[in-house]
């Protein structure tokens, strides 16, 4: 890595943790704000919450080509301009179009953040170097995500609007902040991307991408991923674990803290494990990584063990899967770049950003209901998704070159994008 490739991506990473903190401020509370502070009813804020995650699934297909024609960094600024008014618009909205259509800002501005700071990650980074900044980004964002609802707890007041809007300010000033750096960094021409630069748009597009087996059964396993995990956290689990554990609503604040306390104590110690071995392997040690934690999720619930016994085990759950995440981070991320033809890259990142969305729009779906009655089933069916996991990824592995599923095997940081035309990769090894 360069020095002007490692001076942008300090300020990237800078940039990407703020606008992580400004969202900690105020996604935990937006239901309560909606449904209570403004009084706008649970309906309503259901609605809010629908129309959040529904923004980020109609501009993702779109960023991506954006992204390849433009650059990462314009498609960034006005990403961060829309987030930084959707946020201050809800901070504003006293009335249910003014909540939907802020929300709606909000959700796509948010959403398009993450493919183009992924895609000039990617820019500022070699084979080699990209596993350790993406892992350096998932570390900051969820330090910047608890430390920013850390804060917001002490400030907010559900008697009190102002306090609301106070959080909400904070976080569209922090989105401003990302567009400010943002504006600074001087995307270098890489050694590893030679085609990088935007070229009026030239590539193969969707067609091209599903085209390419190996992105395909890399989304196919991003999805189980998201599905099995993200998309549990807040539904299907919460609800298993008051319902069947008797899991008191205070400790699943505990336990959402244990999982981000896993995330940021085992980040770096699992790096130097992960980087020196086979991506899907460790995908694959993940799969069973988490089926033991829905097993002792399992215990939890229908062990028939003392409170204590169920309360500890229910938060080991969630540690287990901090731990699985800290492993994914440095694979996963890294794996859709190298994936990517050089023209492509902010595609196949839109790509896989909207599979992640998918998943957390039918996670709860799914899982909400199971995890609330249906106690014996919800375990068995996410427990088989979990061994999934694991055979996707082996399966996976049978179709990538030595150096995308091992950038430590690269000598020289160019041979990789030699290699990175989609129909080159089905006799690929293991």
């Amino acid at each position: 890595m360069t020095k002007a490739m490692g001076a942008a991506m300090r300020r990237i990473q800078a940039g990407s943790a703020l606008s992580a903190f400004g969202l900690g401020f105020t996604v935990p509370y937006l239901y309560v704000y909606v449904a209570q502070v403004r009084d706008l009813g649970a309906t309503t804020a259901g609605v809010v919450l629908a129309v959040f995650a529904m923004a980020a699934l109609v501009v993702l297909p779109f960023s991506g080509r954006a992204i390849d024609r433009r650059g990462p960094v314009p498609v960034l600024l006005v990403a961060s301009l829309l987030a930084a008014a959707g946020a201050f618009g809800l901070g504003l909205a006293a009335t249910v179009p003014a909540a939907i259509g802020s929300a709606a800002l909000l959700g796509a501005g948010t959403a398009v953040m993450q493919p183009a700071l992924a895609t000039m990650i990617v820019w500022c980074s070699t084979p080699v170097t990209r596993t350790r900044s993406f892992a350096t980004q998932f570390f900051l964002q969820n330090l910047g995500l608890g430390v920013g609802g850390l804060i917001g707890g002490q400030l907010v007041d559900t008697s009190r609007p102002d306090s609301f809007l106070l959080l909400f300010s904070i976080e569209a000033v922090m989105f401003l902040v990302l567009a400010a750096i943002v504006l600074t960094v001087k995307m270098p021409d890489t050694a590893t991307l030679p085609g990088a630069r935007p070229a009026g748009g030239r590539g193969g597009g969707v067609r091209a991408l599903l085209g390419h087996k190996a992105m395909v059964q890399l989304c196919v396993l991003g999805f189980v991923l998201f599905f099995a995990c993200y998309g549990q956290f807040e539904s299907g689990l919460a609800a298993y674990g008051t319902e069947a554990a008797g899991i008191a609503p205070s400790t699943l604040g505990v336990a959402l803290a244990a999982n981000t306390a896993m995330i940021v104590a085992a980040q770096f110690l699992v790096l130097k494990f992960v980087e020196r071995r086979k991506r899907t392997r460790m995908i694959a040690a993940v799969g069973l990584i988490w089926t033991v934690a829905w097993l002792i999720a399992g215990y939890a619930g229908l062990g028939h063990g003392s409170q204590a016994m169920a309360t500890a085990a229910f938060i080991s759950t969630y540690a287990l899967f901090g731990l699985g995440e800290a492993m994914l981070s440095p694979t996963v991320a890294p794996l859709v770049a190298d994936l990517a033809p050089e023209s492509m890259v902010g595609t196949y990142n839109s790509a896989f950003a909207l599979v992640k969305q998918l998943a957390l729009a039918v996670g709860p779906a799914v899982g909400g209901p199971m995890g609330a009655s249906l106690h014996g089933p919800y375990i068995v069916t996410f427990v088989l998704f979990s061994l999934g996991i694991t055979v996707l990824a082996l399966r996976l592995g049978k179709r990538l070159t030595p150096e995308q599923n091992q950038p430590s095997l690269v000598t020289k940081p160019s041979v990789i994008v030699a290699r990175h035309e989609p129909e080159r990769r089905e006799t690929a090894a293991a």
